[in-house]
C-alpha cells in the first residue's frame, strides 16, 4: 500500500471554510487600499537569487539561513522563492520604468512568501503578506500616511491591543558613525555576548540590539543610541512624522532598539505589535528605503512601504471576535429524472443570468436528500423540478426561510417571480428591524 502524501511541514492547506474567511478579509483590504489610491501589482514567486542578496543584505538571517534557493537545471540560473516582496516590487518598477516614466507610484501586492525556518504558531515556511510600496515620494508625509493607513485598517477590522512602535535609522552616514561607536562598545563586552552576537559583531551589529536573549538586555540598554547620531535633517524628518501622528491622534512609543531585519531601511521605521499572539507579536512593519532603487540599478528614487502578515492578522482578527458571514447561494436547484435534470440546467443558468447565485444539485439522490442539501446550503429558495414540472416546462419555487407556499412558473417567468419573492422577504426583514428599533430592541 502506497504511503499517503502530506503537505510540506510549514506549508499549509487553506480549506474552504477558512478560505472564505481569507477572501472576505482580502475584499476588505482591497477596498481599504483603493480608498488611499494604491494600485495592484503582481510579481513572480521566483526571482534571481542575487536580487535578494543585494537588496536584503548578505549577512542577514534571511539570506544566510532562510531562503529557498536552488540552481535551475535547465539553464544553470540561481533562483530563489521570494522571502519578501519589496525587492521584487522595486525590481519590477525599475525593469518596466514605472517611476521614471510615469511619476510616483502607490502600489500594493499580496501573495505567498517563503522562508526556511522552524515552523511555529504565526511563523510558517510558506506564509502570506500584503505589501504596500510608495515609490518616488520624498518627505515625511508618505511615512505618516502609511502609519495612518494601518491605524484605519485596524479600526475597520475592529482589532484591539495593537500598538505602534517607531524609530529613525537616519542616513547611511549617520548609521556608519553609530555603527563604529556600537562596535567599539560591544567589543568591551565581547566575552559576555552569545554566539549569535559574536557572529554579528562586525557584520551586522545593529541586529544585536534586537536580541531576545535576557542575559544581554543590560548590555543592550546601555549601548550607544542611534538617535544621538542623527543629524539635523534626519531629526527634522522624524519630528515631522511624529507631528502628523499627533495631529491624527495616533499613540506611539519610540523604541530606540527597533532596527528591522533588512539592510535597506533608512530614516523612519515602524512596527505594529500585539501581546495577543505570543512571541510572534509583530503584525505589520515597514519604513523608508530611499537607497534601494539605486542599489538595484535604477535611477535614485525615494521610497517607503510596509508589509502585513496575513496569517497573524487573521489570528488577531479572530481573537477580537470576528466571524465573517458564510457565502450563501440565493437558490438551490433540486430535480428528479432525466428530463428534469435538463430543465434544471436551463433554470440554473437563467437565474444566474439575472444576477442570482444558484447551486445546481449534482450526483443524484432522492428528493428528500436533495431538499436536505438545499436547506443546509442556507439558500432562501429551492427550485424544484420533477417529472410533472419537466413535462409542463415549469419550475417549482419553494421558500426555505420563511412563510409562503410553493408555486410553479414557466421558465420565462422564473427570474421576475424569484425577484419579487426575494425582495418581499427583504422587505419583511426591514419591517422586523423597524419594529425592533421602535421597541428599543436594536
Amino acid at each position: 500500500m502506497s504511503q499517503t502524501l502530506q503537505a510540506v511541514r510549514g506549508m499549509n492547506d487553506i480549506l474552504p471554510d477558512e478560505a472564505e474567511i481569507w477572501e472576505h478579509f482580502e475584499d476588505i483590504v482591497r477596498d481599504w487600499l483603493r480608498s488611499y489610491g494604491y494600485r495592484p501589482i503582481r510579481m513572480p514567486i521566483v526571482e534571481p537569487t542575487p536580487l535578494f542578496k543585494r537588496a536584503i543584505g548578505e549577512v542577514t538571517d534571511i539570506v544566510e539561513k532562510e531562503m529557498y534557493s536552488f540552481e535551475d537545471a535547465l539553464n544553470g540560473e540561481h533562483l530563489t522563492l521570494r522571502p519578501e516582496g519589496t525587492a521584487s516590487c522595486v525590481r519590477a518598477a525599475i525593469q518596466h520604468n514605472l517611476v521614471a516614466g510615469h511619476g510616483p507610484q502607490r502600489l500594493y501586492y499580496q501573495g505567498p512568501m517563503f522562508r526556511h525556518e522552524r515552523p511555529q504558531k504565526g511563523r510558517y515556511r510558506q506564509f502570506h503578506q500584503i505589501g504596500v510600496e510608495a515609490l518616488g515620494f520624498d518627505g515625511p508625509d508618505i511615512d505618516a500616511e502609511h502609519i495612518l493607513m494601518c491605524a484605519r485598517l485596524w479600526e475597520v477590522l475592529g482589532l484591539e491591543d495593537v500598538s505602534l512602535e517607531l524609530n529613525s535609522l537616519g542616513s547611511a552616514e549617520e548609521r556608519a558613525a553609530h555603527r563604529a561607536a556600537l562596535i567599539a562598545y560591544l567589543e568591551q563586552h565581547r566575552e559576555r555576548l552569545d554566539e549569535d552576537g559574536k557572529r554579528r559583531l562586525y557584520t551586522n551589529p545593529l541586529r544585536i540590539l534586537d536580541t531576545k536573549n535576557p542575559e544581554l538586555q543590560a548590555i543592550v540598554e546601555a549601548a550607544p543610541r542611534l538617535a544621538d547620531y542623527l543629524g539635523e535633517e534626519s531629526r527634522a524628518h522624524f519630528d515631522a512624522v511624529q507631528l502628523f501622528l499627533k495631529d491624527a491622534g495616533i499613540p506611539y512609543r519610540i523604541n530606540h532598539r527597533l532596527v528591522r531585519g533588512l539592510d535597506y531601511y533608512n530614516r523612519t521605521v515602524f512596527e505594529w505589535v500585539t501581546t495577543r499572539l505570543g512571541a510572534q507579536g509583530t503584525v505589520c512593519a515597514g519604513g523608508r528605503y530611499d537607497g534601494l532603487v539605486a542599489q538595484l540599478g535604477g535611477k535614485p528614487q525615494p521610497a517607503a512601504g510596509f508589509a502585513m502578515g496575513v496569517e497573524r492578522l487573521l489570528a488577531l482578527w479572530r481573537e477580537s471576535g470576528a466571524e465573517p458571514e458564510r457565502a450563501i447561494p440565493d437558490v438551490y436547484v433540486v430535480h428528479m429524472g432525466a428530463a428534469a435534470q435538463r430543465l434544471a440546467f436551463r433554470a440554473a443558468e437563467t437565474v444566474r443570468e439575472h444576477g442570482f447565485d444558484a447551486v445546481l444539485h449534482c450526483g443524484g439522490g432522492s428528493f428528500k436528500s436533495q431538499m436536505k442539501r438545499a436547506d443546509g446550503s442556507g439558500a432562501a429558495v429551492a427550485l424544484v423540478i420533477g417529472e410533472d414540472e419537466a413535462a409542463a416546462g415549469e419550475v417549482g419555487i419553494k421558500p426555505l426561510r420563511g412563510p409562503g407556499a410553493q408555486q410553479r412558473v414557466t421558465l420565462e417567468a422564473l427570474p421576475e417571480t424569484l425577484a419579487m419573492l426575494m425582495f418581499s422577504e427583504e422587505d419583511e426583514d426591514e419591517d422586523d428591524f423597524d419594529e425592533g428599533a421602535r421597541d428599543g430592541g436594536v
